[in-house]
């Protein structure tokens, strides 16, 4: 904790370069949560939060990351009317999501009404680092903190799929274009202009190259480096594959209205298969052994923080 005598004056780079935020389980506050039937939830939910802890304590480096609060927070978005901050994890539930926090925050009547663009390109809600450096220390020790994870090899298909398997003006000339130019011997002119057909093993490639030609983006970039679990502690962990049911208790648990429910609606290409194990297993058998391992241990902090067993 930065101590109370820092002046918020301060230069940000000075104040919070090399910020530690120790991990702390604290009690969730579920005054609000009606009913028997969320015991198992419940349950399962307090499993995770001492895990992630545990992990945290043993694995994670007692050294000060050296990085800004600033940027610690910069995936997190604010919902101030039910004091909740929610880290965003692409492919995990997270439309849906910034579409619940819209709903909450009174910018919508109805989760089921908001459009894809709105909901990503509106610029509703805000961000944690939107705030001066007192708003967001304040914020994140008095807010509920909550994440939505996923399966990292089905969140990596998700993501493939979604972004080079559909026409995209953005993700097929900039990604696509580099990828093809690098990874593809003998490249047509068609795919070099326009970066489209992307194949997923192209794609690996891209991922694993420690030369990369161009950046990481955050639909596959490492749970760990877009919300630090271990630095930042999130009083709420939710999964991909119970999002309904965690959804809906965490709901409860910062005192949503009774009639909102976690949409179930798939929020874009609705007519595909949903990226279950079976379709993942398809996609890596595209790989060589080597490249299937290289991948794993590319999302291995991911696969150890939230206890999903290795593929």
């Amino acid at each position: 904790r930065v101590p109370e005598q820092q002046k918020v004056s301060e230069s940000p780079l000075s104040w919070f370069r090399g910020v530690y935020l120790p991990p702390a389980l604290h009690p969730l506050n579920k005054t609000f949560v009606k009913g028997g039937e969320w015991q198992d939830v419940d349950s399962t939910q307090e499993k995770r939060r001492a895990f992630l802890q545990d992990f945290c304590r043993k694995y994670s480096s007692r050294k000060k990351l050296q990085t800004h609060l600033v940027h610690l927070v910069s995936r997190i978005y604010v919902e101030d009317r039910h004091k909740v901050l929610y880290c965003e994890v692409p492919k995990a539930g997270c439309s849906n999501w910034k579409r619940v926090l819209m709903v909450l925050s009174g910018l919508a009547a109805s989760a089921n009404n908001i459009s894809h663009d709105d909901v990503h390109y509106g610029k509703h809600l805000r961000k944690l680092d939107s705030y001066d450096l007192k708003g967001i220390y304040t914020r994140l020790n008095t807010y509920t903190k909550f994440i939505f994870v996923r399966d990292p090899m089905e969140r990596l298909v998700s993501a493939f799929r979604d972004k080079f398997e559909h026409p995209n003006s953005y993700y097929h000339p900039v990604f696509g274009k580099a990828i093809i130019k690098k990874y593809r011997h003998n490249a047509d002119e068609e795919a070099l202009k326009t970066g489209s057909g992307v194949k997923f093993k192209e794609f690996i490639q891209y991922l694993l190259d420690s030369h990369r030609p161009v950046g990481m983006d955050i639909h596959w970039e490492q749970v760990s480096k877009l919300c630090y679990p271990c630095l930042i502690n999130y009083d709420f962990i939710g999964k991909f594959e119970t999002l309904e049911k965690d959804a809906n208790y965490f709901l409860q648990l910062v005192g949503a209205p009774a009639s909102l429910k976690f949409p179930k609606f798939k929020d874009r290409h609705s007519s595909d298969e949903r990226t279950s194990t079976e379709v993942v297993r398809q996609y890596l058998k595209e790989l060589s052994k080597e490249e299937r391992q290289l991948t794993y241990d590319f999302y291995y902090l991911d696969y150890l923080m939230f206890n999903y067993t290795s593929p």
